[in-house]
């Protein structure tokens, strides 16, 4: 019985990663400038590597459960790397729009620039 929820549990998490990098991919390709396509991507493929990564913990933990020691592991490690990419994905987002908008890329569809107004004060 454990075993089939886990696996119900797999497929549910595996498909909403690959749904969420799938919409990151078609953000890459429709949204028209850098500041719209980086959003797209970042928030996409964080939440898809978060439920591909609890599928990777979920399967860890239930074959932990079994008796393999090592693959308790294996989801501890994914825990810390699933932690590491929710913080620095952002972080890296954010440094490139800001890169980008002090290079002078303006935003397409923009009517006030916000942070250009900040920067000068």
């Amino acid at each position: 019985m454990i075993g089939l929820i886990v696996t119900y549990l797999l497929y549910i998490f595996l498909g909403i990663g690959l749904i969420f990098n799938c919409l990151g991919s078609i953000g890459l390709l429709r949204f028209p400038d850098v500041y719209t396509r980086l959003h797209a991507a970042t928030k996409c493929t964080t939440f898809g590597s978060i439920f591909t990564s609890l599928a990777v913990i979920v399967y860890g933990f239930a074959l932990w459960y079994k008796g393999n020691t090592a693959y308790g592991i294996l989801s501890l490690h994914t825990i810390v790397a699933l932690a590491a990419l929710v913080i620095t994905n952002p972080t890296g987002a954010h440094a490139i729009a800001r890169a980008a908008h002090r290079s002078g890329i303006k935003p397409k569809h923009a009517v006030v620039d916000r942070l250009e107004v900040a920067e000068l004060k």
